[in-house]
């Protein structure tokens, strides 16, 4: 059966997208072979790479993607259904994008998976570029989530190779303390102090103070009701 509305077509905003997604990877999961065809020649002719599997559990029988990665999942499938994964998934914590495709769909299903964090549900036949312009969503949401949890890996190592002192004073910077009132609370001078503070904001990478509580943030140094205790 032919689901798409004409082969291959696909507009030059999907191509520039797959360009920068080169690296990317589409996971194909449906039971019907012609369909998961016709779904790797689309996203091959507009760059993109896939993996195509049956089932959910081929899929995760398989080496996960080490790549920005979206889903196309099927919402009936044999053995574990999509929406059944998707929320196996969600009670684990990890919420890939997903685009989900049906035969069968209504408007309950359809507000579950949306709700659950879908990027799209669409019913076939759909439209290839509704397809395409789904994946890029999902491809970029998953690309700016790794490329954060680098950052925020970046910046754990950074800290890490703070001396004990100078993560200490680093924290006492954060929750609003000025030099003087460190060095007291330390028993040290307040020189001793600036010292340990300039090596500390070079090897954290921080340009100003307002930067260096950001990072605290992200490394959630403080607890929640730090400023209330201050």
């Amino acid at each position: 059966m032919q689901w798409f509305r004409g082969r291959f077509a696909v507009d030059l905003r999907s191509r520039a997208k797959a360009v920068r997604d080169s690296n990317a990877c589409v996971v194909v999961i449906d039971d019907d072979p012609e369909f998961r065809e016709s779904l790797e020649r689309l996203l091959r002719s507009v760059g993109l790479h896939s993996r195509l599997f049956a089932s959910i559990a081929d899929y995760l029988g398989s080496e996960p993607p080490d790549s920005p990665t979206c889903l196309v999942l099927d919402v009936r499938l044999p053995g574990q259904s999509g929406l059944d994964f998707q929320h196996e998934l969600a009670a684990a914590s990890v919420k890939p994008p997903i685009v989900f495709i049906t035969g069968h769909g209504d408007i309950p299903m359809t507000v579950q998976a949306m709700k659950d964090g879908a990027i799209e549900f669409l019913t076939k036949p759909f439209r290839d570029q509704d397809l395409l312009d789904a994946v890029n969503v999902g491809l970029a949401r998953d690309r700016a989530r790794r490329e954060n949890e680098e950052a925020l890996r970046a910046l754990r190592a950074r800290f890490d190779v703070l001396t004990p002192r100078e993560r200490t004073i680093l924290i006492q910077i954060a929750q609003g303390r000025l030099n003087k009132q460190i060095a007291g609370e330390m028993g040290i001078t307040e020189t001793t102090v600036k010292v340990h503070r300039s090596n500390m904001m070079r090897k954290i990478k921080a340009a100003s103070l307002v930067e260096l509580c950001r990072m605290v943030d992200k490394l959630k140094l403080l607890p929640e009701n730090s400023d209330e205790a201050s």
